[in-house]
C-alpha cells in the first residue's frame, strides 16, 4: 500500500470559538492510500487537546507499514489512526466496488438529524446566532465559563422550539454545573457534554446528574468505558479520538452493552471527515456532524444536509 499525506486547509464562514480557544479555518491531514489502481482517501484534525500537531501525525502516518491488518496495533488511537483506517476502508470499498457499510453487512445509512453548534460568544451575540438558526431543530451550544446562565437564557430566547444541548468543553468546575443544572432543565436542555476535565470527573459520581452527561474528552475508545462508571450516561464517539471507523463500531457496541446512550460527534473538519461517521450515527441518541456547516468551502461532492438531516456520502466522496 502506498500512503501518502498531504495538508489542507478550509476556512470558516464566521470565527469558531469554544472555551479553550478560537479559530478562523480548520487546518487538516489528508491520507491517501493507493493499491492496484485504487485510491481511498480519509481525513483527520490532528487536536491539540490530546498532544497532537500537524507534525506528529504526519510522522505517524508516514511511519506506518501500510499493512492494513497491523493498523490497529502500530498506531494508538487517535488522529493518524483514523485518517489510515479510514482510507482503507474507501480503498477496500473501491477494489470490491461495493459500499463501506455493505462490506460491514450494515444497512445503507439513513439521514440523521445533526446538531448545528453555536460557538462561545456573548450572550447578545448567541440569541443573534440562535435566532438565525431557529429553524433548526436541534442546537449545541458551546459554554464553559463561570457565566454562562446568561448565554443560556439568550440561546433560549432566540431559539424557543428548537431543542438544545450544551457542550462546556471541561469548563466548569462541579460548584458550577451543580448550580446551572437546574437551570438547563428549566430551559430544557437535554444533554451536557463533559461539564468537568477529564481526569477531575470524580464528583459526576457523588452529585446529582438531572440531566444526561455525555462524556467527550473523557470517551476515546473501549479502553476508557471502565472509568466512565458511575460518572456518565452517554458517550460522544468521534473518529479522531477512536482511531477510525472501526474502532469506532466496536466502541458503539460495547457502550450500548454497557447501558450508555451514544452522540457521534466531530472535529471541524470537511465532508470527508464526516462521512464513515453518519454509518457510526445511525440510531443514536445525538447526531453532531456539523462540521462542513461550519465551513465557508468544503470537499467536492460533499455530504447533503437538508430538513432530514446529514445523508450518507456519495461514492464520488468516500466509502
Amino acid at each position: 500500500m502506498d500512503i501518502s499525506v498531504s495538508r489542507d486547509v478550509f476556512p470558516l464562514a464566521q470565527v469558531f470559538t469554544i472555551s479553550r480557544g478560537s479559530r478562523t479555518q480548520a487546518e487538516v491531514l489528508t491520507v491517501a492510500a493507493s493499491h492496484d489502481g485504487a485510491t481511498g482517501y480519509g481525513e483527520c484534525v490532528p487536536y491539540a487537546r490530546y498532544g497532537e500537531t500537524l507534525e506528529s501525525v504526519t510522522d505517524q502516518i508516514m511511519g506506518f507499514s501500510g499493512r492494513w491488518c497491523d493498523l490497529q496495533e502500530e498506531l494508538p488511537a487517535g488522529a493518524a489512526r483514523n485518517a489510515l483506517d479510514c482510507a482503507l476502508w474507501d480503498h477496500a470499498a473501491k477494489m470490491a466496488g461495493k459500499r463501506v457499510w455493505d462490506l460491514l453487512d450494515l444497512p445503507a445509512p439513513q439521514p440523521e438529524i445533526t446538531a448545528y453548534t453555536l460557538s462561545l460568544d456573548t450572550p447578545e451575540k448567541m440569541q443573534a446566532q440562535a435566532a438565525l438558526n431557529a429553524h433548526r431543530p436541534l442546537l449545541k451550544i458551546k459554554l464553559g465559563t463561570p457565566d454562562d446562565m446568561a448565554r443560556l437564557e439568550a440561546v433560549r430566547r432566540g431559539a424557543p422550539d428548537a431543542r438544545i444541548i450544551v457542550d462546556a468543553n471541561e469548563g466548569w468546575t462541579a460548584e458550577v454545573y451543580a448550580d446551572l443544572a437546574p437551570h438547563l432543565l428549566r430551559l430544557g436542555v437535554q444533554m451536557v457534554e463533559q461539564p468537568l476535565p477529564a481526569g477531575d470527573d470524580e464528583m459526576l459520581g457523588e452529585i446529582a446528574r438531572p440531566l444526561p452527561v455525555c462524556a467527550d474528552e473523557s470517551c476515546h475508545d473501549r479502553a476508557s468505558l471502565p472509568g466512565l462508571k458511575g460518572k456518565y450516561d452517554m458517550v460522544n464517539i468521534k473518529l479522531d479520538k477512536t482511531g477510525g471507523l472501526t474502532e469506532a463500531l466496536a466502541l458503539k457496541d460495547a457502550a450500548i452493552a454497557e447501558g450508555y446512550q451514544v452522540m457521534v460527534g466531530c472535529m471541524v473538519g470537511s465532508s470527508l471527515a464526516m462521512a464513515p461517521a453518519v454509518i457510526l450515527a445511525q440510531d443514536v441518541a445525538f447526531t453532531d456532524l456539523d462540521g462542513p456547516l461550519l465551513l465557508a468551502e468544503d470537499r467536492d461532492a460533499p455530504l447533503t444536509f437538508d430538513a432530514d438531516g446529514v445523508h450518507a456520502p456519495a461514492a464520488a466522496l468516500w466509502g
